[in-house]
C-alpha cells in the first residue's frame, strides 16, 4: 500500500468456500486481476503473482 493507497480496497485477499451440487468449492479473485484494476503500478505485478501463487498454493494444500 505504500505505492498506492486505492489497494487497500483489495484487502484482504478474498476466499470463498461455497457447496455447490453436493460439492465443496473454493474460489478467489485472483490478485493479478484485482491490482491491475486498482492501480497502474507495473511494479505491483510481481508482487500480485507472489501472493497469487501463494494463496493458489494453500488452497490446493486444504484440498
Amino acid at each position: 500500500m505504500s505505492v498506492d493507497m486505492k489497494l487497500n480496497m483489495a484487502l484482504p485477499c478474498r476466499i470463498s468456500v461455497f457447496t455447490e451440487k453436493g460439492g465443496t468449492r473454493i474460489g478467489l479473485i485472483k490478485p493479478t486481476r484485482m491490482l491491475s484494476a486498482l492501480s497502474d503500478d507495473p511494479g505491483l505485478g510481481e508482487i500480485a503473482e507472489d501472493v497469487e501463487g501463494k494463496t493458489i498454493r494453500m488452497i490446493d494444500n486444504a484440498r
